[in-house]
């Protein structure tokens, strides 16, 4: 199986390019970096993973994906070779996206976009999507602990 999960921040807008012919398709590359969970003495603490959508995702990327934002995809490694211009073979490794999305809020994001970040009307008696912490979620009420079906 071949699948891949990334979360991280946009090094730059992506560049997207169309394919030729009767139904061109779009081609949106674009680089995550992605903070190790772990680093060692004198190594680098994010990954910068190269990767391409195509077709719709290659649209949505062009429309909404600006430099510096928190994304998550889904896809598979995918990799390949070419000889450059002076003859020299090249090696790459790309993730083809699959699924893309946001990771946080437009209000997180500082983007004047109309996409509303993911988030959706919060049910009635429920504290809205802005009372979450940290990384999106809500916090429990002090004394519910009995009433939730875990521990």
């Amino acid at each position: 199986m071949n699948k891949v999960v990334l979360m991280g921040r946009l090094t730059r807008d992506p560049e997207v390019r169309y394919s030729q012919g009767e139904k061109a398709m779009a081609i949106a590359r674009y680089t995550l970096a992605v903070n190790r969970r772990f680093k060692r003495d004198g190594e680098p603490d994010a990954d910068f993973i190269p990767c391409v959508a195509f077709g719709k995702a290659g649209e949505f990327a062009e429309k909404y994906f600006k430099q510096g934002m928190r994304i998550v995809i889904s896809g598979r490694i995918q990799t390949g070779s070419y000889t450059n211009k002076e003859g020299v073979r090249v090696y790459t490794t790309d993730v083809i996206v699959e699924e893309q999305d946001f990771c946080e809020s437009k209000n997180a994001m500082g983007q004047g976009s109309s996409f509303d970040g993911g988030y959706q009307q919060a049910p009635a008696g429920r504290p809205a999507p802005s009372a979450a912490v940290g990384d999106g979620f809500m916090s429990i009420p002090d004394g519910i602990e009995e009433e939730l079906p875990f521990n």
